[in-house]
């Protein structure tokens, strides 16, 4: 018989170490982080010390979890966040995500946050658009402000939902409103609001929203989250942000170098490489399997995905996940594997290293091969 759990209330007032020397109030900068954010921090570099000790929750669990709790705050859907490095990987998911065209404007505020400038400035030499920064007419920037910038070439407008430097809030669905009427996107930079205050994306009217953890989050660096409207995504140019995926992750660990390409239901890009012709090679975990995708036009556009695991192979219940590719002087592509057989409880001959290729100019992998056999 089961048996219920009474969860204790956690005592919020318990959670935080001692300042002995200072009233600390400037959790707006820079946060100091709760005895449970702090045990998190030590379990992960437990896992670190002894592997072998990692749980599976580790890689397939905690992103997704992590996910939902994001959805849960900001009153979106998992499928629409993806966790970041922080503002700045969201920002650049836009840029690179974005089909610019050249004489588009993106406006921005002065005295907004320096990540605006870094993420918007390049764009003016690399696809030809022009960055315009609005001063405020009165002592805060206001939705008027932007409203009037507003010309029938301004694509993008990316601000603070609140302010860094003087903590003015945006009326943000007024200004999404003038912006869609035209047909321009809406940015909002939610670092400095993003659990501190109850926020609803459905309320802001906002197509995307990027925002820092180490700030009201209470996370350390190297942490945040991107979000974009779930319909918008499919229309996103595949970009760099793909490092960690949109959608289904089951993996936590991830190495890439260049623009990867999303896919519909991808969990994560695990490997990405340049070829010796400059054709960028893409493997993914998707949650029907490996893929693979490239590029031959520098990551602007992306081939078709193409299943790695063929149909002989695959069994209920078994799952194939990507390990690592590489591509030879021949531009023949190369694919390691593993599976969750030993969680199946199958023969041990067919748990993990499994092997397929694929030959320049084929649209099919060949037949897997086991490694172990």
């Amino acid at each position: 018989m089961a048996t219920a759990i009474s969860l204790k209330p956690t005592d919020c007032r318990q959670e935080w170490f001692e300042f002995e020397d200072a009233a600390y109030l400037n959790a707006a900068g820079q946060a100091p982080m709760p005895k449970v954010s702090f045990r998190a921090v030590q379990a992960a570099l437990e896992w670190k010390k002894f592997p072998h000790k990692m749980p599976d929750s580790a890689y397939f669990e905690t992103p997704n979890r992590i996910r939902a709790s994001i959805a849960k705050l900001i009153g979106g859907k998992p499928e629409e966040v993806a966790l970041t490095t922080g503002a700045s990987g969201g920002l650049a998911a836009v840029a690179y995500g974005v089909s610019w065209k050249p004489g588009d404007e993106i406006i921005t505020a002065k005295g907004e946050f320096p990540a605006q400038f870094t993420a918007w400035k390049p764009l003016e030499a690399r696809e030809g658009v022009r960055l315009r920064v609005v001063a405020p007419r009165e002592r805060f920037l206001t939705a008027d402000d932007l409203i009037a910038a507003l010309t029938p070439k301004t694509r993008l407008v990316s601000v603070s939902l609140v302010r860094f430097d003087d903590a003015s809030r945006l009326d943000a669905l007024r200004t999404a409103a003038a912006c869609h009427a035209q047909g321009t996107y809406l940015l909002l930079d939610i670092s400095q609001c993003c659990g501190a205050t109850p926020l609803d994306v459905r309320k802001l009217g906002a197509d995307f929203l990027v925002c820092a953890g180490y700030k009201w989050i209470l996370s350390p660096y190297g942490t945040g989250f991107f979000w974009a409207r779930c319909d918008l995504i499919e229309t996103l140019r595949p970009g760099p942000f793909y490092w960690m995926a949109l959608q289904g992750a089951e993996r936590f660990h991830s190495l890439v170098f260049d623009d990867p390409k999303p896919a519909p239901g991808a969990a994560k890009v695990v490997k990405a490489e340049r070829g010796g012709d400059g054709t960028i090679h893409l493997l993914a975990d998707a949650t029907d399997g490996p893929q693979y995708l490239n590029s031959k036009d520098d990551g602007r556009t992306f081939s078709s995905p193409i299943a790695i695991v063929d149909a002989a192979s695959q069994k209920a219940g078994l799952k194939f996940s990507g390990w690592d590719m590489a591509v030879d002087k021949d531009g023949r592509v190369h694919v390691a594997m593993g599976n969750n057989a030993w969680k199946l409880k199958l023969p041990q001959e067919e748990w993990s290293l499994y092997y397929a290729t694929l030959a320049p100019g084929e649209r099919a992998f060949s037949p897997m091969r086991n490694l172990n056999r």
